[in-house]
């Protein structure tokens, strides 16, 4: 079981606790183009062109929260995940969990958030929306 957090309180975790850890599990084109938080760790859960789940993920992770936090178990580490707008980094936060990661949290809102009435992202919540920092590679 992993918990929900919104993009604002996940800005604040990572600000006040050491051990948090993002990882942005969108394709490396989004988080190239469209932007990412700074210093979210890219480990795609699914990558263009065939956007099929990587096997290898929670193994990845193990290693790139390693580099991240050296000396640390990483399934100690609060690992937070983010999408575009929650639903891969639900997926991907909750196959962590099932592997032994103890304090996962989705953000919810993603980094662009959800639809509006017109199909934009961005005008309803989301990391972006809440002016929060981010950078494009």
């Amino acid at each position: 079981m992993i918990k929900d957090m919104s993009a604002p309180e996940a800005w604040a975790l990572l600000n006040e606790n050491e051990d948090a850890v993002m990882l942005d599990v969108r394709t490396t084109m989004e988080y190239e183009y469209v932007g990412h938080p700074p210093d979210a760790v890219l480990l795609p859960w699914k990558e263009a062109p065939d956007m099929q789940v990587d096997p290898e993920f929670v193994d990845k992770a193990r290693d790139v929260l390693r580099k991240a936090r050296p000396g640390r178990d990483p399934e100690d580490l609060v690992v937070l995940t983010l999408c575009r707008s929650g639903g891969r980094s639900k997926a991907a936060g909750e196959a962590l969990a099932e592997n032994g990661f103890r304090n996962v949290i989705n953000v919810v809102e993603g980094f662009e958030g959800d639809k509006d009435e017109n199909n934009h992202r961005g005008n309803i919540n989301g990391w972006r929306y809440h002016n929060l920092p981010w950078e494009q590679s």
